[in-house]
C-alpha cells in the first residue's frame, strides 16, 4: 500500500466530514472565539495518541502473539461495521451537547483517534515501515484537522443534506476497503497455513 493510499485510508476512517455534525453539537456551548483552539487542541491530542499506539502497536502485537493475517481480517470486520453505521447512520448516537469545554474525550478519542483508526494504524504498521505509517498519519491529520478547523465554513456551503452525501460516500469507499483488507487477511492465511 503506498503512502498516499494508506493516508486516504486513515482520512477515510477517522471520518472527518461525518463528524462534523457531532462536533457542532458538542462546541455549541463553547464561545465561537474559543472553538479554533479547542479544535486545534483536541486535533494535537488525537495526533499525539495515534502516534503512541502506532508506535507502540507492532510490540503489543508481538506480546499478544497476535499475527499480520488475524489483524487484518478483524481490521477488515471492524472497518467494514463502521463503514455500515456511515452508510446507514443510527441518529443520535453521538449528538448531545455537553454542559461545559469537551477536554480530550469525546472529540480526540474516540471520535478521531477511536478504535478503528487505531486498528487500522496496527494493521499499516504490520504491513509497511514504520516511516511509511508515520507520514501516512500525518498527511491524514493534516487534512483532517483543515476540515475540522473550517468545519463552521464547511457546514455553511454543503448544508446538512450535503455532509450526509458525503458522509455516505466515504461509508461505501470504506466499506471496498474493508472487504479488500479483510481477502487479503484471508489470503494472507491460507498461504501461511
Amino acid at each position: 500500500m503506498s503512502i498516499v493510499s494508506s493516508a486516504i485510508l486513515l482520512f477515510l476512517v477517522m471520518d472527518p466530514l461525518g463528524n462534523l455534525p457531532v462536533f457542532a453539537s458538542i462546541l455549541r456551548e463553547v464561545p465561537e472565539k474559543r472553538r479554533p483552539m479547542v479544535l486545534l487542541r483536541e486535533t494535537i491530542v488525537a495526533l499525539i495518541v495515534l502516534l503512541g499506539f502506532l508506535l507502540a502497536g507492532q510490540p503489543l502485537l508481538d506480546l499478544l502473539g497476535i499475527k499480520p493475517p488475524a489483524l487484518s481480517i478483524s481490521g477488515g470486520v471492524i472497518l467494514f461495521v463502521i463503514s455500515i453505521l456511515m452508510v446507514f447512520p443510527i441518529p443520535g448516537a453521538f449528538g448531545r451537547s455537553t454542559p461545559r469545554e469537551p477536554f480530550i474525550v469525546p472529540l480526540a478519542i474516540p471520535m478521531i483517534a477511536g478504535p478503528s483508526a487505531m486498528t487500522t494504524l496496527l494493521i499499516l504498521s504490520s504491513q509497511t515501515p514504520l516511516r511509511h505509517s508515520v507520514l501516512a498519519l500525518l498527511i491524514a491529520w493534516v487534512a483532517v484537522a483543515t476540515i475540522l478547523m473550517l468545519s463552521g465554513l464547511l457546514q455553511r456551503i454543503l448544508g446538512p443534506r450535503g455532509l450526509e452525501a458525503l458522509e455516505r460516500l466515504m461509508g461505501m469507499l470504506l466499506i471496498l476497503i474493508a472487504v479488500q483488507m479483510f481477502l487479503d487477511g484471508v489470503r494472507a492465511f491460507m498461504t501461511a497455513g
